[in-house]
């Protein structure tokens, strides 16, 4: 059989590969670790430790998930507002949005329980950190008149939520195909035990707070 195969290969046909045995090791992804999520565990989380005086890794704060939100007020009028809301922030995040429902209803606004109201993306681990480094580095210093955003936007329990005017900053978005300007906001999600921990965090990250 395996003269078979040699006859074969000089001839110029291909010879049969030979299947791989199982090692049991799991397939490393060639795709690399986001350079934020290297810089914290290399830099940031070192410096947290000392600058809070932690004994314990695991008790130093780190980001938990990236919550972008576009609320989309017409769609309770027209559901099909909400196609290029979810496009658009699924360009921008790089992941399928959900869309979200109002869990009352309020009829000053004229919306039912139930009613799409706007589209949402969680994002965590490699994703979370790649979109809060685009976030910092490249989206941030797109705003017109930037002089660095709040200290103050954190909720007492080490969160900061951040609103955005428009999409535009975005790179990813194309300005010849947006029909409307959509603001949003972005909920960065912390374990930190106080706004003071999470404020560190933030900043040692690249968060660039108004002075």
């Amino acid at each position: 059989m395996a003269k078979d195969k040699e006859k074969k290969a000089k001839k110029g046909q291909p010879a049969v590969p030979v299947e791989e045995k199982p090692t049991g090791r799991p397939r490393h992804s060639s795709k690399e670790r986001p350079r934020l999520k290297t810089r914290f565990q290399k830099e940031v989380a070192p410096a947290l430790m000392k600058e809070f005086e932690l004994s314990n890794p695991t008790a130093v704060p780190h980001l938990e998930k990236i919550v972008v939100n576009m609320g989309v007020g017409e769609a309770t009028q027209n559901a099909k507002v909400l196609d290029p809301a979810s496009n658009e922030l699924a360009q921008i995040t790089g992941q399928k949005p959900v869309i979200t429902r109002a869990k009352k209803s309020i009829a000053a606004f004229k919306v039912r329980a139930g009613m799409p109201i706007g589209a949402m993306v969680t994002l965590r681990g490699d994703r979370m950190y790649e979109f809060f480094d685009r976030l910092v580095n490249i989206v941030l210093p797109r705003v017109r008149d930037f002089r660095g955003v709040s200290t103050k936007s954190f909720d007492g329990r080490g969160n900061y939520t951040l609103g955005l005017h428009d999409q535009l900053i975005f790179p990813e978005i194309d300005y010849a195909k947006v029909d409307k300007l959509k603001g949003m906001n972005v909920t960065i999600v912390t374990t930190a035990r106080s706004d003071d921990e999470a404020r560190a965090l933030l900043r040692h990250l690249g968060m660039p707070f108004r002075s």
